[in-house]
This record gives structure tokens, sequence and C-alpha cells, in this order.
């Protein structure tokens, strides 16, 4: 009995790992930053960014992803839609930064419509994404002298959440187009911060950065045989 329970959780394990397909792929569009500086809006991307990523297909439905960004972000007031962040600041001209986030992300990637690229009828889909990003940036951490500062990196977490429609190109090859947000749970992304008089400038909300763009993708492996029900 032990020995046929042994037999039966090998088999299915090797039929598992057979039958999984892998992608590779490349990410390539604009980021934008919501926070204390610029614009407000959530996808206004300024800035070239880029991403690489691994899937491993558990189904149809469902695959395990990891992905690495690159994303500089931006802000100024003069583009501001409010007058009062326009004409703020020591010359009435507002603020801006620049800043760069590279990003590591781990989640899972879900699809509205089983999607399998070995099978006619499934070569389409849109999808959202459920992931946890951890991030590194460039802060100001103390200014000894008046505008004077010292720079510092520092690592943190970010809830991201996506959506996005990916389609069959020809053969192994498929494209995507897809949005991703991000929150922090920083507020020194464009280095204001309370911490230091002169980059305080009253605002204490979470600062959001965002990624949108199209990707190609490779896939490999041998063909899907998955479990059906998933």
């Amino acid at each position: 009995m032990k020995k046929s329970i042994l037999l039966i959780i090998f088999v299915s394990f090797s039929t598992v790992l057979l039958g999984q397909v892998y992608e590779i792929g490349v990410f390539i569009g604009g980021s934008n930053y919501v926070g204390d500086i610029g614009r407000t809006n959530y996808i206004y991307p300024n800035k070239v960014a880029g991403a690489a990523f691994f899937k491993y297909n558990l189904n149809p439905k469902m695959a395990l992803r990891a992905t690495y960004s690159y994303i500089p972000i931006t802000g100024d007031d003069k583009d501001a839609d409010t007058d009062y962040r326009r004409t703020r600041g020591p010359n009435n001209i507002g603020y801006n930064f620049s800043n760069t986030i590279n990003e590591l992300a781990l989640g899972l990637e879900y699809n509205f419509y089983e999607y399998d690229l070995s099978t006619p009828g499934k070569t389409w889909t849109p999808y959202i994404l459920l992931e946890l990003a951890g991030f590194n940036y460039r802060y100001i951490a103390s200014e000894p002298q008046a505008n004077q500062y010292i720079y510092k990196t520092k690592n943190s977490v970010a809830v991201p959440i996506g959506v996005g429609f990916k389609s069959k190109l020809s053969g192994s090859l498929a494209f995507a187009l897809e949005v991703k947000f991000r929150y922090t749970f920083e507020d020194d992304l464009d280095y204001t911060t309370s911490k230091i008089t002169s980059l305080n400038i009253g605002n204490q909300g979470k600062d959001w950065y965002m990624f949108t763009g199209f990707s190609l993708t490779y896939t490999f492996g041998r063909p899907a045989c998955y479990t059906k029900g998933l």
C-alpha cells in the first residue's frame, strides 16, 4: 500500500513537471508617478522603462511570474493641473525631481480565458496580475547645510496590481499590452519628506508609480498537459 501511494505521487509529480510550459519575455513602455509633485494622472507615461520576466504556467488559467523592472520616474509642478502646485516653492515655479526604481516582483498571473499557444482557440485572453514587489530607490537622508543634501538608497515593498491583454503573434511568439499600478508605503520617492524642514511641503500621502507598455514573449517546453477543471 505504501509503495502504491509513493508510485501515485511520483507519477503525478512527473506529469505536472512534463506538462509545464515556460515563457520568457521583455517589456518596453513608459512609467509615471503620482505623489506630491507634478501631475496626478495614474496613467500618463512620461519616461521610458523596461523589464524582463519569466513565467511558469501552472495551467491554462494561471501562471507564476517573476519580473525585474527598470523604472525611471519624474515629476514637475509646471505640468500639474492646479495653480497651487504650479506656483508654489521658493521662486513660485513649483518643484521637480527625477529618480530611478529597480524592482523585483513575484506573483500570480490569472487569465480570464484558457490560454495555450499549442491549442487553437486558446491563443488570446485578458488577464490580471496580483504581485508583491520589492524595490530600491534613492532618497535624501539629511541636509548638513542649506540646500546641500546627502543621498542614500534604500529598499522597500509595494503592492502591485495590473491588467493586460495577450495574444499569439506567430508560432511560439506572443505579445501583450499591460498596465501595472504600484502602491508604495513610502512618501519620499520624490525626495520630499517631513523629516527635513526644507523638503517638507505639507503632504503626507504615500507615493505611487505605474508602468504601461508592450511585451514580447517566447514560449518553450513540452506541449501543455494540464488537469481539467482548474
